[in-house]
């Protein structure tokens, strides 16, 4: 199954790459979720259920158009836990629930720029022979001490009857939505399909989904793995 097509961001306003990824999800029941969602957006379910995606990768190469990209400001770890929404217009995103990084300008830059819930955190990602090592100790705003501890690893890439409609619903995601000065902003973002392989997840130790608000994931989680993809992000639009 092919993945849905990527808009065409004409005047980016950021430009990223989002490498060394690993997509890892917990179904939830859909009115857990919507409980956590500002009233102009409702989860998009899929087999019944709300999805839960913590995402932790390597930020590189972050930019805003006209400047180089500078070797410590942009370069960094981030891990997003989000969920999949439609807005009233029938237009489906993410909602980010929380965001961390690495590097306290990119967390200022991110609450102050596009109004999204980042968090600084202590963090660092390493990577050896096909295994990533994730670590996340939250610092400001709290809780403090909130974690996220993963080691994975990156299997074969997808044959093509596995790259399937939940495969696409949980990566091929181009809009993400805000909150700005109380009104529901969505940017869209562009990027190439994710070259996505299976994921091994030999630990995951978190609490991150519990400090958002959610109850503890159940159940074994879905993972996959990305080696990356070229980002270009959009302004806000109403």
């Amino acid at each position: 199954m092919r993945a849905p097509s990527s808009p065409r961001v004409s005047l980016p306003v950021m430009y990223h790459r989002w490498s060394r990824m690993t997509f890892i999800h917990w179904r939830y029941r859909p009115e857990q979720v919507q409980a956590l969602l500002p009233a102009q957006l409702r989860v998009e379910p899929f087999d019944g259920s709300a999805w839960v995606g913590l995402t932790p990768f390597l930020m590189r190469d972050v930019r805003v158009p006209g400047v180089p990209a500078l070797p410590w400001l942009s370069t960094f770890p981030e891990t997003n836990l989000r969920t999949y929404v439609r807005d009233a217009r029938g237009r489906t995103g993410i909602w980010f629930l929380s965001l961390d990084a690495g590097r306290l300008p990119a967390a200022l830059g991110g609450r102050g720029g596009y109004r999204l819930p980042y968090h600084w955190s202590d963090m660092s990602v390493e990577a050896e022979d096909g295994h990533t090592r994730y670590r996340c100790r939250r610092r400001l705003p709290g809780p403090a001490g909130a974690r996220c501890d993963v080691d994975a690893g990156i299997g074969v890439p997808l044959v093509e009857h596995e790259r399937d409609e939940l495969a696409h619903f949980l990566t091929a995601r181009f809009r993400l939505f805000s909150l700005v000065a109380g009104r529901l902003a969505a940017a869209q973002v562009e990027h190439p399909p994710w070259p996505l392989h299976h994921a091994h997840l030999d630990a995951v130790d978190e609490d991150l989904v519990q400090a958002a608000g959610l109850p503890d994931p159940e159940g074994r989680p879905l993972a996959h793995a990305s080696p990356g993809v070229p980002v270009r992000v959009g302004m806000w639009s109403w």
